[in-house]
């Protein structure tokens, strides 16, 4: 057995009964040994496995993947609050402090595909991305209180665009428990910063986690830098830009939404602040009309291929923009790229990159090869989920 999460429809020779979408399910060897159980659904992936052993999927199975969940956190550093009543001692010395971002669990991951917990500060957003998730909603939100406690004000289900759109599910975003934040925009601390988020309107659950640690390694690089953080949507390297104390720093995005929000976080930790300025523009309009005033460019673009059919177009559209980047910045700049496509290898991108760098005739060294951080873990027998590469290159 290969433990991989997923069972395809090729290698089903046949289903006993006629299970619905999202339903739980067995699967069996030819020899009739057990496999695993998981949830049914309709397409190429047939089974999502949520076990390899027999277990019954309830409230009791939900709380417990949650507690190893969140006990691989605390023990990880990523959640530094108020302590937790059922963890061991060696967790009672946490005191309330800087850190209430942060990813809960990570789909597959976790041993639980098709779902995504996201914490912010007093807030839990759960977002499902298969039928059987779904289902099983209420559940799980029982579970999150039984393990968070007191600390969790409101659980916010947030599925509208992820659920597969074949089941006909037709679902609305809504609170499974407590009441509406009476904060326009709340919110929450990461690595002692304080954003704005929205759960209710923004992108993913509201907030890119994910960059959290590759945030912190820009902040080391932007002392007395030019920095261009380009799409930017929350702002999110901005801050930790003005916090590593970089000279100037340009936040773009085509979203007016977005610029808003960027304002709002720059607003939260520095006040006003004359080295930040932002502005709602085309990405490759504004690097194609750039000087080369940019000492440390951020590409952080959305998912420029969600399908494999759009591969190929995907990663001319990367390679276009680091050309541009890689042409203007200045000599001796440092740019932060990256590709969250799961579709797009990390060796696609990284010759991709490549690619951009030879047209361009620069030197250019890499210095880091980043990922996601340890809160969005990567099952090894389920490759797939290593969908965030990134690179930090020196450009001469």
């Amino acid at each position: 057995m290969r433990f991989h999460p997923w069972v395809f429809s090729g290698a089903i020779a046949s289903i006993v009964g006629n299970p619905a979408e999202g339903d739980v399910v067995e699967v069996y060897s030819a020899g009739n040994q057990f496999l695993g159980t998981g949830h049914y659904q309709i397409g190429t992936i047939t089974v999502r496995i949520l076990s390899f052993t027999p277990v019954v999927i309830d409230v009791t199975f939900w709380a417990e993947r949650f507690r190893q969940a969140l006990d691989l956190r605390l023990s990880l550093g990523l959640e530094r609050r108020l302590p937790h009543p059922f963890l061991a001692e060696t967790y009672q010395t946490r005191e309330t402090c800087e850190n209430d971002v942060y990813r809960l669990v990570h789909g597959e991951g976790d041993g639980l595909p098709g779902l995504i917990v996201d914490i912010y500060a007093h807030t839990a957003v759960i977002q499902a991305h298969s039928a059987g998730m779904h289902h099983a909603r209420q559940d799980m939100a029982t579970a999150l209180l039984s393990v968070l406690g007191s600390q969790i004000h409101r659980i916010y289900y947030k599925s509208e665009g992820t659920l597969p759109y074949k089941a006909g599910l037709n679902e609305e975003n809504e609170y499974l428990w407590g009441g509406e934040c009476k904060e326009l925009l709340p919110l929450a601390t990461e690595n002692g910063l304080r954003f704005h988020i929205d759960w209710l309107k923004g992108q993913k659950t509201g907030f890119y986690i994910d960059q959290r640690d590759n945030r912190s390694l820009l902040q080391q690089y932007a002392k007395g830098r030019t920095v261009l953080n380009m799409f930017c949507y929350t702002g999110g390297f901005s801050v930790y830009a003005l916090q590593g104390g970089a000279a100037v720093v340009h936040s773009v995005d085509s979203s007016a939404k977005a610029i808003a929000l960027t304002n709002e976080n720059v607003l939260q930790n520095f006040k006003e602040d004359a080295r930040h300025q932002a502005f709602t523009y085309d990405a490759f309009t504004f690097l194609e009309n750039m000087g080369e005033q940019y000492d440390l460019i951020i590409l952080d673009p959305p998912a420029f291929a969600k399908h494999q059919n759009v591969l190929r177009n995907a990663l001319l559209g990367y390679r276009k923009l680091n050309a541009l980047a890689i042409k203007k910045i200045k000599k001796g700049g440092i740019l932060f790229t990256f590709s969250c496509s799961q579709i797009v290898s990390k060796n696609d991108f990284r010759l991709t990159v490549f690619s951009a760098a030879a047209q361009s005739g620069r030197t250019v060294r890499i210095l880091h090869q980043l990922t996601q951080p340890a809160d969005h873990p990567v099952n090894i027998y389920h490759p797939e989920g290593e969908y965030l590469k990134g690179l930090v290159l020196n450009i001469n």
